[in-house]
């Protein structure tokens, strides 16, 4: 920005300068106007998360009670309408680990 308010040069040259897009200047410039400063904005946020405390712990509920549902019924006993990767993203976030039940009864002969 010094350079910039030098006024020795255009902004096409200090950009080329500092290998910046002239955009990028202008942007800081406006920002400077606007705010009074050119440091970062904070973070925007993001999407919520599909879990809240509440229905984060009628998922851990859920898992307990019948750990080999599906993910999509874990989100349906739990009360939320989320998409599955969403479930799978709050039981990491939980620590939580499933492992499904094996279907049948133990070889006799061992592991093929």
């Amino acid at each position: 920005m010094a350079a910039c308010d030098e006024g020795d040069a255009t902004r096409e040259q200090v950009a080329a300068r500092f290998s910046v897009s002239v955009s990028w200047i202008r942007k800081l410039m406006r920002q400077r106007r606007e705010t009074g400063s050119i440091a970062p904005r904070p973070h925007g946020g993001g999407r919520a998360p599909a879990f809240d405390p509440g229905a984060a712990g009628r998922l851990r509920e859920a898992v307990r009670a019948d750990d080999d549902a599906t993910l999509e019924g874990l989100a349906r006993v739990a009360g939320v309408s989320c998409c599955p990767s969403a479930v799978h993203r709050t039981l990491v976030r939980l620590g939580i680990t499933r492992n499904k039940s094996r279907g049948g009864r133990p070889s006799r002969t061992g592991p093929s």
